[in-house]
Protein backbone atom coordinates (compact mmCIF):
# COMPACT_ATOMS: atom_id res chain seq x y z
CA UNK A 1 0.00 0.00 0.00
CA UNK A 2 1.28 3.68 -0.67
CA UNK A 3 0.29 7.13 0.40
CA UNK A 4 0.10 10.09 -2.13
CA UNK A 5 2.25 13.28 -2.16
CA UNK A 6 1.52 15.86 -4.66
CA UNK A 7 3.44 19.07 -4.50
CA UNK A 8 2.47 22.15 -6.48
CA UNK A 9 0.97 19.96 -9.33
CA UNK A 10 0.06 21.99 -12.03
CA UNK A 11 -1.32 20.81 -15.63
CA UNK A 12 -1.31 23.11 -18.36
CA UNK A 13 -2.43 22.47 -21.61
CA UNK A 14 -1.67 24.55 -24.88
CA UNK A 15 -4.15 27.45 -25.75
CA UNK A 16 -3.68 31.17 -26.37
CA UNK A 17 -2.48 33.64 -23.29
CA UNK A 18 -1.74 31.62 -20.72
CA UNK A 19 -3.06 28.49 -22.02
CA UNK A 20 -5.50 26.31 -20.31
CA UNK A 21 -4.87 25.64 -16.58
CA UNK A 22 -6.63 22.31 -15.41
CA UNK A 23 -4.72 22.15 -12.48
CA UNK A 24 -3.55 25.21 -10.62
CA UNK A 25 -0.42 24.00 -7.84
CA UNK A 26 -2.00 21.58 -6.45
CA UNK A 27 -0.59 20.41 -2.80
CA UNK A 28 -2.29 17.35 -1.12
CA UNK A 29 -1.31 14.02 0.90
CA UNK A 30 -3.52 11.01 0.88
CA UNK A 31 -3.01 8.59 3.47
CA UNK A 32 -2.06 5.22 2.75
CA UNK A 33 -4.79 2.97 2.94
CA UNK A 34 -7.55 5.49 2.25
CA UNK A 35 -10.78 5.90 0.09
CA UNK A 36 -10.14 9.25 -1.01
CA UNK A 37 -12.94 11.18 -3.05
CA UNK A 38 -12.11 14.16 -5.64
CA UNK A 39 -15.45 15.59 -6.56
CA UNK A 40 -16.61 18.59 -8.40
CA UNK A 41 -18.86 20.01 -11.46
CA UNK A 42 -17.30 18.58 -14.99
CA UNK A 43 -14.20 20.96 -16.05
CA UNK A 44 -13.22 21.65 -12.64
CA UNK A 45 -10.00 19.51 -13.11
CA UNK A 46 -11.11 15.91 -10.95
CA UNK A 47 -10.38 13.82 -13.74
CA UNK A 48 -6.74 15.76 -15.04
CA UNK A 49 -5.42 15.18 -11.78
CA UNK A 50 -6.35 11.44 -11.67
CA UNK A 51 -5.02 10.78 -14.98
CA UNK A 52 -1.99 12.61 -13.62
CA UNK A 53 -1.21 10.52 -10.71
CA UNK A 54 -1.58 7.77 -13.37
CA UNK A 55 1.19 8.66 -15.87
CA UNK A 56 -1.91 9.33 -18.47
CA UNK A 57 -1.25 12.90 -18.33
CA UNK A 58 2.37 14.92 -18.04
CA UNK A 59 2.65 17.40 -15.49
CA UNK A 60 3.20 20.38 -16.36
CA UNK A 61 5.05 21.47 -13.20
CA UNK A 62 5.57 19.69 -9.54
CA UNK A 63 5.38 16.12 -8.54
CA UNK A 64 3.97 13.12 -7.64
CA UNK A 65 5.29 10.47 -4.89
CA UNK A 66 3.95 7.19 -4.46
CA UNK A 67 4.94 5.56 -1.22
CA UNK A 68 7.61 7.94 -0.99
CA UNK A 69 8.80 7.24 -4.31
CA UNK A 70 8.77 10.34 -6.84
CA UNK A 71 6.90 8.70 -10.11
CA UNK A 72 6.99 12.79 -11.76
CA UNK A 73 8.79 11.10 -14.34
CA UNK A 74 7.65 7.83 -14.40
CA UNK A 75 5.43 6.34 -17.55
CA UNK A 76 1.75 4.44 -15.94
CA UNK A 77 3.29 0.95 -16.30
CA UNK A 78 6.25 2.10 -13.69
CA UNK A 79 3.96 3.16 -11.31
CA UNK A 80 1.90 0.71 -9.92
CA UNK A 81 -1.14 1.83 -9.90
CA UNK A 82 -4.59 0.17 -11.10
CA UNK A 83 -7.75 2.78 -13.06
CA UNK A 84 -10.76 1.62 -13.40
CA UNK A 85 -12.55 4.03 -15.84
CA UNK A 86 -16.18 5.44 -16.32
CA UNK A 87 -16.89 3.03 -19.82
CA UNK A 88 -14.75 -0.15 -18.11
CA UNK A 89 -12.57 -0.20 -20.84
CA UNK A 90 -12.74 -4.47 -21.38
CA UNK A 91 -11.87 -5.62 -24.38
CA UNK A 92 -14.87 -7.40 -26.03
CA UNK A 93 -13.16 -10.09 -28.17
CA UNK A 94 -11.74 -11.47 -24.78
CA UNK A 95 -13.01 -13.64 -22.25
CA UNK A 96 -13.97 -12.41 -18.47
CA UNK A 97 -10.61 -14.30 -17.79
CA UNK A 98 -8.47 -12.75 -20.62
CA UNK A 99 -9.77 -9.42 -19.38
CA UNK A 100 -8.87 -9.94 -15.79
CA UNK A 101 -5.31 -11.23 -17.10
CA UNK A 102 -4.67 -9.20 -19.16
CA UNK A 103 -2.23 -6.74 -16.80
CA UNK A 104 -0.09 -9.78 -15.96
CA UNK A 105 -0.03 -10.87 -19.90
CA UNK A 106 2.00 -7.16 -19.58
CA UNK A 107 4.11 -8.14 -16.91
CA UNK A 108 4.85 -11.43 -18.94
CA UNK A 109 3.78 -13.59 -15.65
CA UNK A 110 3.70 -17.15 -17.17
CA UNK A 111 0.20 -18.43 -18.20
CA UNK A 112 -1.02 -21.04 -15.23
CA UNK A 113 0.18 -18.54 -13.26
CA UNK A 114 -2.27 -15.67 -14.30
CA UNK A 115 -5.28 -17.83 -15.07
CA UNK A 116 -5.22 -19.40 -11.73
CA UNK A 117 -4.85 -15.67 -10.34
CA UNK A 118 -7.99 -14.45 -12.81
CA UNK A 119 -9.78 -17.32 -11.13
CA UNK A 120 -9.11 -16.47 -8.41
CA UNK A 121 -9.98 -12.94 -8.10
CA UNK A 122 -13.15 -13.38 -10.23
CA UNK A 123 -14.37 -15.84 -7.43
CA UNK A 124 -13.92 -12.87 -5.18
CA UNK A 125 -16.06 -10.88 -7.02
CA UNK A 126 -19.02 -13.14 -7.93
CA UNK A 127 -17.55 -13.93 -11.75
CA UNK A 128 -16.32 -17.36 -11.32
CA UNK A 129 -19.23 -18.98 -13.42
CA UNK A 130 -18.41 -16.14 -15.99
CA UNK A 131 -14.94 -16.61 -16.89
CA UNK A 132 -15.43 -17.69 -20.54
CA UNK A 133 -18.13 -15.06 -21.32
CA UNK A 134 -16.95 -12.03 -22.84
CA UNK A 135 -18.34 -8.54 -21.75
CA UNK A 136 -21.35 -8.03 -24.07
CA UNK A 137 -22.96 -11.11 -22.32
CA UNK A 138 -22.86 -9.68 -18.58
CA UNK A 139 -24.50 -6.82 -17.06
CA UNK A 140 -23.71 -3.53 -16.38
CA UNK A 141 -22.31 -4.67 -12.55
CA UNK A 142 -21.29 -7.78 -13.97
CA UNK A 143 -18.89 -5.33 -16.87
CA UNK A 144 -18.14 -3.25 -13.54
CA UNK A 145 -16.97 -5.92 -11.33
CA UNK A 146 -14.55 -7.35 -14.35
CA UNK A 147 -12.86 -4.29 -14.57
CA UNK A 148 -12.40 -4.26 -10.91
CA UNK A 149 -11.13 -7.82 -10.63
CA UNK A 150 -8.87 -6.83 -13.91
CA UNK A 151 -7.17 -3.86 -11.52
CA UNK A 152 -7.07 -5.67 -8.39
CA UNK A 153 -5.33 -9.33 -10.54
CA UNK A 154 -1.55 -6.50 -10.33
CA UNK A 155 -1.71 -6.07 -7.06
CA UNK A 156 -1.25 -2.29 -7.32
CA UNK A 157 -0.20 0.27 -4.90
CA UNK A 158 -3.59 2.49 -5.49
CA UNK A 159 -6.48 2.24 -6.99
CA UNK A 160 -7.81 4.97 -9.13
CA UNK A 161 -11.68 5.51 -9.93
CA UNK A 162 -12.94 7.45 -13.11
CA UNK A 163 -16.49 7.61 -12.31
CA UNK A 164 -16.86 4.03 -12.43
CA UNK A 165 -20.30 3.70 -11.06
CA UNK A 166 -21.90 6.51 -13.65
CA UNK A 167 -23.27 3.77 -16.50
CA UNK A 168 -25.03 1.87 -13.95
CA UNK A 169 -28.94 2.27 -13.44
CA UNK A 170 -30.03 4.08 -9.96
CA UNK A 171 -30.45 0.83 -7.91
CA UNK A 172 -27.03 -1.17 -9.51
CA UNK A 173 -25.71 2.07 -8.22
CA UNK A 174 -26.39 2.04 -4.67
CA UNK A 175 -25.75 -1.37 -4.73
CA UNK A 176 -22.33 -1.05 -6.10
CA UNK A 177 -21.44 1.78 -4.29
CA UNK A 178 -22.13 -0.81 -0.84
CA UNK A 179 -19.79 -3.12 -2.31
CA UNK A 180 -17.75 -1.05 -3.71
CA UNK A 181 -16.72 0.77 -0.19
CA UNK A 182 -16.41 -3.23 0.98
CA UNK A 183 -14.16 -4.48 -0.96
CA UNK A 184 -11.76 -1.39 -0.41
CA UNK A 185 -12.18 -1.73 3.39
CA UNK A 186 -11.34 -5.47 3.09
CA UNK A 187 -8.27 -4.73 0.94
CA UNK A 188 -7.03 -1.79 2.53
CA UNK A 189 -5.47 -0.21 -0.96
CA UNK A 190 -4.99 3.56 -1.30
CA UNK A 191 -8.06 4.18 -3.31
CA UNK A 192 -9.08 7.83 -5.55
CA UNK A 193 -12.68 8.08 -6.62
CA UNK A 194 -13.31 10.56 -9.17
CA UNK A 195 -16.94 11.44 -9.40
CA UNK A 196 -19.21 14.86 -9.62
CA UNK A 197 -22.36 13.00 -7.12
CA UNK A 198 -21.83 14.30 -3.99
CA UNK A 199 -24.19 11.63 -2.78
CA UNK A 200 -21.37 9.01 -3.73
CA UNK A 201 -18.28 11.02 -2.64
CA UNK A 202 -20.25 11.26 1.24
CA UNK A 203 -21.15 7.71 1.06
CA UNK A 204 -17.83 6.27 -0.05
CA UNK A 205 -14.98 8.60 0.91
CA UNK A 206 -12.84 8.95 4.40
CA UNK A 207 -11.95 12.33 3.03
CA UNK A 208 -13.10 14.42 0.23
CA UNK A 209 -11.50 17.30 -1.94
CA UNK A 210 -13.51 19.47 -3.44
CA UNK A 211 -12.48 21.18 -6.30
CA UNK A 212 -13.53 23.92 -8.71
CA UNK A 213 -11.44 24.99 -11.93
CA UNK A 214 -8.16 23.17 -11.36
CA UNK A 215 -7.93 24.31 -7.27
CA UNK A 216 -9.54 22.21 -4.09
CA UNK A 217 -11.48 24.37 -2.73
CA UNK A 218 -11.67 22.18 0.55
CA UNK A 219 -10.59 19.49 2.04
CA UNK A 220 -12.67 17.20 4.67
CA UNK A 221 -14.22 14.06 6.21
CA UNK A 222 -17.52 14.16 4.63
CA UNK A 223 -19.01 14.98 8.34
CA UNK A 224 -16.84 18.23 8.05
CA UNK A 225 -17.62 18.97 4.58
CA UNK A 226 -21.27 18.36 4.79
CA UNK A 227 -21.97 20.36 8.07
CA UNK A 228 -19.34 23.47 7.62
CA UNK A 229 -18.92 24.11 3.38
CA UNK A 230 -15.65 26.61 4.00
CA UNK A 231 -17.03 28.75 0.91
CA UNK A 232 -20.22 29.64 -0.43
CA UNK A 233 -19.26 27.38 -3.61
CA UNK A 234 -19.13 24.28 -1.55
CA UNK A 235 -22.28 25.20 0.16
CA UNK A 236 -24.08 25.58 -3.10
CA UNK A 237 -22.39 22.29 -4.36
CA UNK A 238 -22.53 19.80 -1.00
CA UNK A 239 -25.72 18.17 -0.22
CA UNK A 240 -28.68 16.49 -2.26
CA UNK A 241 -30.32 19.64 -1.93
CA UNK A 242 -28.37 22.79 -2.18
CA UNK A 243 -27.74 24.97 1.25
CA UNK A 244 -30.14 28.19 1.03
CA UNK A 245 -27.69 31.23 0.51
CA UNK A 246 -29.75 34.33 1.34
CA UNK A 247 -28.21 38.35 0.99
CA UNK A 248 -27.90 39.63 4.37
CA UNK A 249 -27.39 42.40 6.65
CA UNK A 250 -25.35 42.36 9.58
CA UNK A 251 -27.35 44.58 12.91
CA UNK A 252 -26.72 44.85 16.54
CA UNK A 253 -30.20 42.94 16.90
CA UNK A 254 -29.20 40.36 14.37
CA UNK A 255 -29.55 39.60 10.55
CA UNK A 256 -32.03 41.06 8.03
CA UNK A 257 -32.61 38.59 6.14
CA UNK A 258 -34.94 40.24 3.24
CA UNK A 259 -36.20 42.68 5.50
CA UNK A 260 -36.86 40.28 8.14
CA UNK A 261 -34.49 40.38 11.22
CA UNK A 262 -32.89 36.73 11.94
CA UNK A 263 -31.27 35.82 14.88
CA UNK A 264 -27.48 35.93 14.89
CA UNK A 265 -25.83 32.38 15.38
CA UNK A 266 -24.22 31.66 18.48
CA UNK A 267 -20.82 32.91 19.18
CA UNK A 268 -20.52 35.66 15.52
CA UNK A 269 -21.67 38.78 16.74
CA UNK A 270 -18.47 39.63 18.04
CA UNK A 271 -17.17 39.09 15.18
CA UNK A 272 -19.69 41.42 12.81
CA UNK A 273 -19.63 45.12 11.56
CA UNK A 274 -22.99 46.68 11.88
CA UNK A 275 -24.20 47.40 8.07
CA UNK A 276 -21.95 44.69 6.71
CA UNK A 277 -23.47 42.15 4.09
CA UNK A 278 -22.89 38.92 4.32
CA UNK A 279 -24.46 35.34 2.96
CA UNK A 280 -27.37 34.30 5.54
CA UNK A 281 -27.05 30.16 4.96
CA UNK A 282 -29.16 27.54 6.17
CA UNK A 283 -29.53 23.65 4.61
CA UNK A 284 -33.41 22.71 4.05
CA UNK A 285 -33.42 20.06 6.20
CA UNK A 286 -32.43 22.35 8.93
CA UNK A 287 -35.62 24.75 8.20
CA UNK A 288 -39.05 23.88 10.24
CA UNK A 289 -42.52 24.93 8.73
CA UNK A 290 -44.72 26.60 10.08
CA UNK A 291 -48.62 27.43 8.44
CA UNK A 292 -48.52 30.35 10.78
CA UNK A 293 -46.29 33.33 11.64
CA UNK A 294 -43.71 32.28 14.51
CA UNK A 295 -40.70 34.31 15.92
CA UNK A 296 -37.45 34.33 13.52
CA UNK A 297 -39.45 33.19 10.51
CA UNK A 298 -39.66 34.19 6.94
CA UNK A 299 -42.62 34.23 5.23
CA UNK A 300 -43.47 33.00 1.95
CA UNK A 301 -46.13 31.82 -0.99
CA UNK A 302 -45.63 27.81 -1.33
CA UNK A 303 -44.00 27.96 -5.10
CA UNK A 304 -43.41 24.72 -5.64
CA UNK A 305 -43.97 21.28 -3.40
CA UNK A 306 -41.58 18.10 -4.91
CA UNK A 307 -41.97 14.22 -3.31
CA UNK A 308 -39.49 12.65 -2.24
CA UNK A 309 -40.95 9.42 -1.03
CA UNK A 310 -40.74 9.75 3.10
CA UNK A 311 -39.91 13.35 2.76
CA UNK A 312 -41.16 16.39 0.69
CA UNK A 313 -39.27 19.32 -0.54
CA UNK A 314 -41.03 22.81 -0.01
CA UNK A 315 -40.04 25.95 -2.20
CA UNK A 316 -41.06 29.16 -0.67
CA UNK A 317 -41.02 32.12 -2.41
CA UNK A 318 -39.82 35.17 0.22
CA UNK A 319 -38.95 38.70 -0.24
CA UNK A 320 -35.13 37.15 0.46
CA UNK A 321 -35.54 34.62 -2.36
CA UNK A 322 -36.87 31.23 -2.97
CA UNK A 323 -36.10 29.32 0.03
CA UNK A 324 -36.41 25.62 0.41
CA UNK A 325 -37.11 23.81 3.38
CA UNK A 326 -37.56 19.16 4.02
CA UNK A 327 -40.89 18.67 5.52
CA UNK A 328 -42.48 14.84 6.47
CA UNK A 329 -44.42 12.96 4.41
CA UNK A 330 -47.85 13.85 6.12
CA UNK A 331 -47.22 18.29 6.06
CA UNK A 332 -49.78 19.92 3.67
CA UNK A 333 -48.06 22.06 1.90
CA UNK A 334 -50.15 23.32 -0.77
CA UNK A 335 -48.80 25.46 -3.87
CA UNK A 336 -50.58 28.80 -3.27
CA UNK A 337 -50.87 29.11 0.06
CA UNK A 338 -48.92 31.27 2.96
CA UNK A 339 -46.17 29.78 4.90
CA UNK A 340 -43.66 30.40 7.14
CA UNK A 341 -39.77 28.77 7.08
CA UNK A 342 -37.95 29.10 10.76
CA UNK A 343 -34.23 28.03 10.49
CA UNK A 344 -32.51 26.23 13.30
CA UNK A 345 -29.89 29.30 14.63
CA UNK A 346 -27.79 26.36 15.46
CA UNK A 347 -27.38 25.55 12.69
CA UNK A 348 -26.95 28.45 10.15
CA UNK A 349 -23.79 29.80 8.90
CA UNK A 350 -22.56 33.02 7.97
CA UNK A 351 -20.46 33.82 4.65
CA UNK A 352 -18.41 37.49 4.31
CA UNK A 353 -17.41 38.20 0.83
CA UNK A 354 -17.78 33.93 0.16
CA UNK A 355 -15.36 32.70 2.79
CA UNK A 356 -17.38 30.95 6.14
CA UNK A 357 -17.11 33.09 9.00
CA UNK A 358 -16.75 30.75 11.49
CA UNK A 359 -16.05 31.30 15.53
CA UNK A 360 -16.45 27.74 16.93
CA UNK A 361 -14.29 25.40 15.01
CA UNK A 362 -11.09 25.45 12.58
CA UNK A 363 -12.11 24.72 8.79
CA UNK A 364 -9.44 23.09 6.87
CA UNK A 365 -8.41 24.56 3.22
CA UNK A 366 -6.32 22.43 0.76
CA UNK A 367 -3.68 24.53 -0.31
CA UNK A 368 -3.53 25.60 -3.95
CA UNK A 369 -0.98 27.71 -5.13
CA UNK A 370 -0.02 29.56 -8.43
CA UNK A 371 3.47 28.56 -10.02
Amino acid sequence: MAAIELAALTKVYPGSGRGVRALEGIDLTIHDGEFFALLGPSGCGKTTLLRTIAGLETATSGTIHLGGRDVTPLPPGRRNVAMVFQDYALFPHMTVADNIAYPLRIQRVPKPKRRAKAAETAAELGLGDHLARRPAQLSGGQQQRAALARAMACHPQVFLFDEPLSNLDARMRLEARTFLKRLQRELGVTTIFVTHDQAEALALADRIAVMERGRIRQLGTPTAVFRRPANTFVASFIGSTPMNLLDGTAHADGIDVGGTILPTPPGLAPHLTEGEPVTYAIRPEYVRYAPAPAPGSLRGEISVVENLGATQLVTLTTAAGLVQLVVDEDTEALPGATAHAVPRTDRVLLYRDGELLDSREKTVIAKSRRP
